[in-house]
């Protein structure tokens, strides 16, 4: 009787680990549900953990280390970081990066805009959805396949666009052998490849804007310039946020353009930052510099992310 008693009373203590999430109250519901998402999430969150901040990671550890692959690593301390920021080769490739950031970016954002207000007139639907799809196409290219058709396209001697050039008058322009016309080159290529997306995006934008909002401006006499820079251009600034930091963010990390159309060359004028990154990582097997210089384009990308933000705190308007 008293062992019954004894195992009884012991049965009653023993406390239930998942009764917070087990009880049928207010709170316990909300516990299962957050419990539910964060399962929901955990695949997402797990990916980011190990393809992204674990690659990030190890890159900062690497920087630290003088590395060739078939010896151990020797650690160095920061002396790859003295030794980018001495190099004219390294410099030259993030000066590029800036320089097509500025430009590619820029028209990319412009004319994104310009194609979707175009959209948004009125026109016959066959031809809105032809016009739609020939901006689109280009998405479905990868960056190499698209490098080397505008590669050949753009040869100064053979290529077709300096032939119908030519049957204008125009003499034979050095797209992809002039140090200023190959950067032309290499930005008009990206604009051709990465446009559409911007487009969309826009629509998106435009489509959101009120009905109300409109006839208002209608009503107030708001037309031209004055109805997009007073109306329109607020109204889509989030996506112009979206756009932009979405365009900088790709436009520092261009590769396969370059690389494929120029070869970073004549000289260095098109060799961008990630471009001397894999030549110092993958042929020079300088893993630690090449880590470095990828620890310092991570650096200036989460700044100029950070900036973007803090200043769109100005301009950005949300209905």
């Amino acid at each position: 009787m008293s062992s019954t008693a004894t195992t009884n009373q012991g049965a009653h203590k023993s406390p239930n680990p998942f009764s917070w999430l087990t009880e049928n109250t207010l709170h316990g519901m909300a516990r299962r549900k957050a419990l539910l998402g964060y399962l929901f999430l955990a695949p997402t969150i797990l990916g980011i953990l190990i393809f992204t901040a674990g690659p990030v990671l190890f890159s900062f550890v690497l920087s630290l280390f003088r590395w060739n692959v078939f010896s151990p690593p020797e650690w160095i301390g920061v002396v790859n970081y003295t030794r980018m920021f001495a190099d004219s080769r390294a410099l030259t490739g993030f000066w590029n990066s800036f320089v097509f950031v500025l430009f590619a970016v820029a028209l990319q954002v412009a004319l994104g805009l310009l194609l979707a207000m175009i959209l948004q007139t009125r026109m016959p639907m066959w031809l809105r959805y032809t016009y739609r799809t020939s901006f689109l196409l280009p998405m479905l290219m990868s960056g190499a396949a698209t490098a080397i058709v505008l590669g050949y396209m753009l040869h100064k001697e053979f290529g077709a666009v300096n032939y119908y050039l030519g049957l204008l008058g125009i003499p034979q322009i050095p797209w992809l052998t002039q140090p200023g016309w190959a950067m032309v080159s290499v930005i008009m290529s990206y604009l051709w490849l990465a446009t559409g997306f911007t487009m969309i995006l826009f629509i998106g934008g435009l489509n959101n804007i009120s009905a109300e909002i409109l006839d208002a401006a209608d009503v107030d006499g708001a037309q031209g310039l004055t109805r997009f820079w007073h109306i329109t251009l607020p109204l889509v600034s989030p996506t112009l946020l979206f756009a932009a930091v979405t365009g900088v963010i790709g436009g520092l990390q261009v590769f396969d353009l370059p690389y494929i159309m120029t070869r970073g060359g004549p000289g260095d004028s098109t060799r961008t930052a990630v471009m001397v990154m894999y030549e110092s990582a993958f042929k020079n097997m300088e893993i630690g510099y090449g880590s470095t210089i990828a620890v310092v384009l991570f650096l200036i990308i989460l700044a100029v992310t950070a900036g973007q933000f803090g200043l769109s705190k100005r301009w950005v308007f949300y209905q």
